[in-house]
């Protein structure tokens, strides 16, 4: 198949593509980054400017990616207007671009945190999304960005998959998270800090994983369907910190007040995409971590 990865640069992008070539299909990488892979074709383009985009884009493509986006919540926070606009912007002009030439599908690279808009514990893709509960705009662009695909399949009749990521991790993640900063605090001797118990948890989600799951979506079956692609297992802050502190031997731990309001994850299901997909995270977490933080000791100088 011959198809665009919108974002093709980024973090989970990069892997995407290897994962594409892997599989045999053709990916091109439009994006205003080089990608890591210089065997990878790329094409220069802002996904905010239309025109260019849709000048760069003419072909024939069997799907459409969608992977770019400010995805760094504390980024929306200092910086709303130019987030928002590169996150609303590209949905729009990707799914423009899409109906114009005629691409089958656009696979849009959702998130679990609309569910932050849902009651409850145990969380699938039938749980209401409630407005109320909205409290963040990184929420808000993602899921207008649902809506505007599903709109554009109503209006127009262009097929659509939305893919909800759990938290990535693996080599090549963006600094600033629970993990990478962990690794970089332990690997610089300084003190690894856990407020209150550190009995906060996460769902993470290795980033091989996430590019496996996005390639079993090009099957014909998940066209206007949505699927959560998330971790199988529930991690503490302090279990990150002890395995870190096992691997970085000297690695010490700082216990300090917990913090109010703090996230603690809900359990949301990936059994839509096992069921229809055939698709399930592979990536044991203790092993990921083991192996990321390998990798951020040879990559950390580069």
């Amino acid at each position: 198949m011959n198809i665009a990865v919108v974002g093709g640069s980024g973090f989970i992008g990069n892997f995407l593509i290897e994962e594409l070539l892997s599989a045999g299909h053709r990916g091109v990488n439009f994006d205003i980054q080089h990608p890591k892979n210089p065997r990878v074709t790329h094409v220069y383009v802002d996904v905010t400017n239309f025109s260019k985009l849709t000048i760069a884009m003419a072909s024939q493509w069997d799907a459409i990616y969608l992977m770019a986006a400010v995805a760094n919540v504390d980024h929306f926070f200092v910086n709303p207007v130019e987030a928002y606009k590169v996150n609303m912007d590209s949905v729009i002009n990707v799914l423009e671009v899409a109906k114009r030439y005629k691409v089958p599908r656009v696979l849009y690279a959702s998130t679990v945190w609309v569910y932050e808009l849902a009651n409850g514990s145990d969380l699938d893709e039938t749980s209401p999304l409630l407005l109320q509960n909205v409290n963040h705009l990184y929420t808000v662009t993602k899921l207008a960005g649902e809506m505007s695909a599903i709109s554009y399949n109503r209006l127009y009749g262009q097929e659509f998959t939305i893919l909800r990521f759990g938290i990535p991790y693996g080599p090549g993640a963006r600094m600033g998270t629970v993990i990478t900063e962990f690794v970089r605090r332990a690997l610089a001797n300084k003190p690894l800090i856990i407020h209150g118990e550190g009995s906060q948890s996460r769902y993470f989600i290795h980033v091989a994983d996430l590019a496996r799951g996005c390639v079993a979506a090009l099957q014909p079956r998940a066209a206007n369907q949505t699927y959560n692609l998330e971790g199988r297992q529930k991690v503490t802050i302090r279990e990150i910190a002890e395995i870190v502190q096992r691997e970085i031997p000297g690695t010490v731990i700082e216990q300090v007040a917990a913090r109010k309001g703090d996230f603690t994850a809900r359990k949301i299901s990936y059994n839509k995409a096992k069921t229809e997909l055939g698709w399930e995270p592979k990536v044991d977490f203790r092993q990921g971590l083991t192996d990321y933080i390998q990798w951020y000791r040879e990559n950390s100088s580069r």
